[in-house]
């Protein structure tokens, strides 16, 4: 691997570049065209909404844009696609360091106190937004603010956020990712441009772990279980090719959709991804939990089950929540992902 110049995020994984440094950028070619394009032709919207499953390229999108943005200030010399960037450009690096003057990269921060990251992206990461903005570009270029993720913001950062968009300055652009738009504010999405991003193919994903040193399993059989189970995600792929996280989902599916569940089974599950040093493991399963009641909330509402759809999205709700808590107040992890599995199945069994 390279030399790691981005800044650790909550979502960090090992050996893996952050998007704020990934020259790579797989799938979404239709996107990045619509964009450049738009640009080029001077009708950027203000404030773009990157939608879409976790792990399939949205931040990584957003700095692309963002470097080229920044490589073309004029937008009528802009060509109508992206540009790969060079990762040994004064630019690149500045950008993936997080000191270029013209890029606010906003994320849970870091506590010194405590050690770890915030469970949400505060309001005064947010007030950072006003003083970035009052200050003018280098060559007058864009500014650009990328929130990552939108929905890890509390209701005040987001309510601060707001008012950002309703009086946007020239030559500003808010990127918002979200992985689950339906929790952001109504008023914050109306104010955005809403991009809904596809889940990647096979062959995309086999070259995003590719570009990192991976790769997806050989055997046939092996390699379509885990396509499957990553549902088009690279995070997601790699999570299961890397960490353990195909026999950790697998469980906590077959424990979920069990008429009959055996507690002992919840708790050697909890004991699996609780001990000492199994952080990533436990994030695994958190984030496979979330998706089931995702996907579950969506499968109903396309049923036209509206008040199943509704109980699936409050339960999602409930869930993000508990899982915030206890990484924020150090809650007995082991107890949360028993109490989880269980809500989780009984929900579903109805």
């Amino acid at each position: 691997m390279s030399e790691r110049l981005a800044p650790e995020q909550a979502d960090s994984l090992p050996d893996i570049p952050e998007p704020a440094e990934n020259p790579h950028l797989f799938g979404h070619a239709e996107h990045a065209a619509q964009i450049a394009a738009a640009y080029h032709a001077g009708k950027l919207h203000h404030a773009l909404l990157l939608t879409g499953p976790k792990g399939i390229g949205k931040a990584t999108f957003a700095f692309h844009l963002a470097h080229h943005l920044l490589s073309y200030p004029r937008s009528e010399d802009a060509p109508e696609t992206f540009g790969r960037p060079d990762p040994a450009s004064a630019v690149a690096r500045q950008v993936a360091s997080g000191a270029h003057p013209a890029v606010l990269h906003l994320t849970r921060p870091y506590d010194d106190k405590t050690k770890k990251f915030k469970g949400a992206i505060t309001v005064d990461e947010v007030r950072r937004v006003g003083r970035f903005l009052s200050l003018r570009a280098h060559d007058d270029a864009y500014r650009v603010v990328i929130v990552d993720a939108a929905d890890e913001m509390n209701r005040n950062a987001a309510n601060a956020l707001l008012k950002s968009l309703e009086e946007p300055p020239a030559r500003a652009i808010f990127l918002l990712i979200s992985h689950s738009p339906g929790t952001l504010l109504p008023t914050i999405r109306s104010r955005c441009q809403v991009m809904r991003f596809s889940p990647l193919s096979e062959a995309e994903i086999g070259a995003v772990l590719g570009s990192f040193g991976s790769g997806l399993p050989d055997a046939p059989e092996a390699r379509g279980a885990l396509i499957e189970r990553a549902g088009g995600s690279a995070r997601q792929a790699i999570l299961l090719a890397e960490h353990g996280g195909f026999d950790i989902t697998e469980a906590a599916d077959r424990f979920i959709g069990k008429a009959r569940r055996d507690p002992l089974d919840a708790y050697r599950l909890a004991d699996a991804v609780t001990g000492r040093d199994q952080t990533v493991t436990f994030d695994i399963l958190n984030e496979h939990l979330l998706e089931t009641v995702a996907l579950a909330a969506t499968d109903a509402a396309a049923r036209g089950e509206g008040r199943r759809a509704a109980r699936l999205a409050e339960l999602w709700d409930e869930a993000n929540a508990t899982i915030r808590d206890t990484d924020t107040y150090n809650l007995d992890k082991r107890q949360h992902v028993v109490g989880l599995l269980n809500r989780i199945g009984e929900a579903l069994a109805r």
